[in-house]
């Protein structure tokens, strides 16, 4: 039955919130009617009135190899015969995990779930029973999923709606989380002096994609890093978008290659490791790791967590990312469209400035990129809106947030890119 986008965003709205099961998919930061989505082809989505998009979203990060890769169906299409859901352990669970800790130096052990909030959540529980301490420090504009402790000034969804918190939050649930400005040295040490013996970890997104993209420095990182050694605190990466996207080995990698002997404590993982499908994971040392149950005293539990199916999907989609080369052209392509964005403004007389790692990039409307939550806050995000339904017009689908980044696959061409980077030149004209 045809129908148009409109029409479903009112039907929806009569029995989902806002009309939508995650509020930036709305549309309410940019305006206009959501695209509802029937089905997915490499690079391109479709909406109910059979609109053609080239996607820039994926999934906000999961599909590294676009939509429908061959090898991806084929696996889950054999995981499903075998059956939906055991509660019960299976090898794929140990040959995903195997496949993690392959990938990331300093992660021994890892814990499936099924979200990476639940990562995040569970992350932070294991940070607090190891080192037995409460208060934990997060960043301005860093998302980490949707628990109560850290959803405090958390950027994405929280950033387009203006709000520093959430309502239902109680005072007592986050008096023990620290809010510091990112890439702000100064207030990081005060914050050591004063609560150093008291902090249980420190936890951030090393390239943040939920205020838009904002890598940490160098000098910021590596004094990070110092000072939870000095006090004792474990240094917690949360990887969930920036994992197995910026490069094989995630932004710790990254890190590793610009500061010697730099190495984080806990590891948080999603989208890329399930493919598309609801999965996520924490992971650590053995020694800290063997805190959780059924071994220790920190609880975590999940009736879906390793679910088979979506074991199935991420290992697919890992083994296709290992091939050599893979992540060289990934950058390569997704360079190709920030510089041709970058050049296509500056011919228009538009200020753009942007930047990206991997499949991973971000612009903003601004003279110089921001190194924190607050200068986003000031880059023009008129502008912006305007430029996004430029783009959605001629077929483009980015971020409908300016607080969001964005995503290349492998299955974006050449032809794609500059087919985008024309439809750029003529919405920047329009601007």
């Amino acid at each position: 039955m045809s129908t148009t986008n409109q029409a479903l965003f009112e039907r929806a709205q009569r029995v989902i919130p806002g009309g939508v099961n995650s509020p930036v998919r709305a549309f309410r930061a940019v305006g206009g009617t959501p695209r509802f989505i029937t089905r997915a082809e490499g690079p391109y989505i479709f909406d109910a009135e059979g609109k053609r998009y080239t996607d820039y979203i994926g999934s906000w990060g999961p599909m590294i190899l676009g939509h429908g890769h061959p090898a991806v169906v084929d696996a889950v299409q054999r995981a499903l015969l075998d059956g939906f859901s055991f509660g019960a352990p299976t090898e794929r669970e140990i040959e995903l995990a195997e496949a993690i800790i392959a990938l990331v130096p300093g992660v021994e052990q890892v814990r499936l779930v099924s979200s990476g909030t639940e990562a995040g959540m569970s992350a932070l529980r294991l940070a607090r029973g190891a080192t037995g301490r409460s208060k934990f420090i997060k960043f301005e504009g860093c998302y980490h999923g949707h628990a109560d402790p850290l959803l405090v000034k958390a950027g994405s969804g929280l950033a387009t709606f203006g709000f520093p918190t959430s309502a239902g939050v109680p005072e007592d649930v986050v008096k023990h989380t620290l809010v510091l400005p990112y890439n702000d040295i100064a207030a990081l040490e005060a914050a050591f002096d004063a609560h150093g013996k008291e902090l249980a970890c420190v936890m951030i997104e090393p390239i943040a994609g939920n205020m838009n993209f904002v890598r940490a420095s160098v000098p910021f990182m590596t004094r990070l890093r110092e000072l939870c050694t000095a006090h004792g605190a474990m240094l917690v990466f949360d990887e969930v978008m920036s994992g197995f996207r910026v490069a094989l080995g995630g932004a710790h990698s990254v890190y590793q290659r610009l500061i010697p002997g730099f190495k984080a404590d806990v590891f948080v993982f999603g989208k890329v490791i399930g493919g598309g499908m609801p999965l996520a994971a924490f992971g650590a040392s053995r020694e800290v790791m063997r805190q959780l149950a059924p071994l220790g005293p920190v609880y975590q539990a999940g009736t879906l967590s390793g679910n088979p199916v979506a074991t199935a999907c991420g290992l697919a989609t890992l083994k296709e990312i290992t091939k050599p080369g893979f992540f060289e052209a990934l950058a390569a392509q997704t360079r190709r469209l920030v510089e041709g964005l970058e050049s296509a403004a500056r011919d228009a007389g538009v200020p753009l400035v942007s930047d990206s790692e991997g499949g991973m990039f971000g612009f903003f409307f601004f003279n110089q990129l921001p190194q924190n939550y607050a200068t986003v806050m000031t880059t023009d995000s008129a502008r912006f809106n305007r430029f996004f339904h430029a783009m959605l017009d001629r077929g483009v689908y980015l971020a409908p947030a300016l607080y969001e980044a964005g995503f290349v696959s492998a299955a974006h061409t050449p032809t794609d890119i500059d087919a985008t980077l024309a439809a750029a030149r003529e919405a920047f004209a329009a601007l």
